[in-house]
């Protein structure tokens, strides 16, 4: 131990050294970065300026690997751990993700990547019980990659069959999330749009959907809030034509068909919570080289999870993300419908009637009212694509602050639901 109130690492990419950090043992916090050894490899959107990097962006990264203070039980989590805060929760686990391949190495200690990283190698499953409303056993292992994971719904990673899968649960009364990340996961297989694939998993009564991890060994998600934020954003364009023009810089190919797709499964799903951490683009963690979008996951905020059944219907007013406020306005976005096959569009309900057949959370009123909803969205889009009216983009009518929330909480990077 130090005597000193703060610890000293190097902040690893893998096996590059990128710069000297010091943490406050208190808070967790960056409180100096030194002997930056490697620029290039910083997170994305951290600037150095004559040798010295932007402590205070770098910080907001680290910060942002942290659960947030919305996750749902936190609290018990803290107290069953005698934990502070969870950002020292990231201390715990060296800052090691399954989103990413960045790390904490302590000087001297002799560990390296290979025996550390959370992909290649098991871990604790600790956190992840006490996250799920467990008791902590004594002197809990907190080696865990639920220590960087986002998200306000409960969640943990699961090592089955030697995939790194994602267990998560669900919100209120109706357990809807997990039911709806499995619909959207069939809607975007039947309209062949890049995407994470969700099953249906009941433990303990419970349903919870389960994913595997989409990153790999040698790639990384980077979060659509850190593409924005390569550049300031001009005012004479709005946030869509932004976001475009960060991934056309940055060589990341395919992006607006890939926005186009998105926002095509979120108006049929009616999501309410697709912020700037939940999409995105991968790539190579060693070159640096952007492979090309994320699928798309993180879907479950969706098909009116919150509203009373009585109220749901197509034209019901749900809040929209990313870039505009409403569905109409973000669906006018899209220039391209080539990629459609508007005939895959049928039945569409009966994937949701189909998922939801049988549970013992969503009742067969609701199920019912989704599934016309989502009918009457297909018709709706149908329609706006014979019409021919689109591409239109309002800069006036963009979303008025940063969007990389979910809830309450900013996000800098995505739970990576897979």
């Amino acid at each position: 131990q130090m005597p000193e109130a703060f610890k000293k690492y190097v902040l690893m990419h893998k096996e590059v050294a990128v710069a000297g950090v010091e943490l406050d043992e208190a808070t967790g916090l960056i409180t100096a970065v030194y002997d930056v050894s490697n620029a290039a490899h910083l997170p994305l959107g951290v600037s150095v300026r004559k040798g010295i990097a932007d402590r205070a962006a770098l910080n907001e990264w680290w910060m942002g690997r942290a659960i947030p203070a919305s996750r749902a039980g936190l609290r018990h989590v803290l107290e069953e751990l005698n934990i502070a805060t969870p950002q020292r929760l990231l201390e715990k686990c060296l800052g090691l993700s399954l989103s990413d391949q960045y790390w904490i190495w302590p000087k001297d200690s002799g560990l390296c990547w290979k025996a550390v990283n959370f992909f290649e190698n098991p871990f604790s499953g600790d956190v992840g019980e006490t996250l799920f409303g467990g008791a902590a056993r004594e002197n809990p292992d907190l080696m865990s990659p639920d220590n960087t994971s986002d998200g306000w719904l409960r969640k943990k990673w699961v090592i089955l069959d030697g995939k790194r899968c994602l267990v998560k649960g669900g919100s209120g009364a109706n357990r809807q999330e997990p039911y709806n990340e499995v619909i959207a996961s069939r809607i975007m297989e039947r309209l062949g749009i890049p995407h994470v694939e969700y099953t249906l998993h009941m433990m303990d009564g419970q349903p919870y959907s389960v994913c595997e991890d989409f990153v790999t060994p040698e790639t990384e998600y980077i979060s659509a809030w850190y593409l924005l934020h390569t550049k300031a954003k001009p005012n004479h364009i709005s946030l869509y034509q932004h976001y475009l023009e960060r991934c056309n810089a940055l060589g990341i190919a395919g992006a607006e068909q890939a926005m186009s797709q998105q926002i095509v499964l979120d108006y049929l799903i009616a999501n309410e919570d697709r912020h700037q951490g939940n999409f995105g683009a991968v790539r190579n963690a060693e070159t640096l080289e952007f492979i090309g979008t994320a699928p798309v996951f993180d879907s479950g905020s969706s098909l009116w999870f919150e509203t009373p059944t009585p109220q749901i219907r197509a034209g019901a007013k749900v809040p929209c993300k990313p870039f505009k406020s409403t569905h109409e306005e973000q669906l006018q976005l899209v220039r391209d419908f080539q990629w459609l096959d508007v005939s895959a569009l049928a039945g569409l309900d009966d994937i949701v009637r189909e998922v939801f057949a049988g549970s013992d959370f969503v009742d067969a009123q609701r199920a019912e009212a989704i599934a016309k909803a989502v009918a009457e969205r297909v018709e709706r889009l149908k329609a706006h694509i014979r019409s021919r009216e689109y591409g239109r983009d309002d800069l006036a009518r963009d979303v008025k602050r940063d969007m990389a929330y979910s809830g309450k909480e900013r996000r800098g990077k995505s739970d990576i639901e897979r």
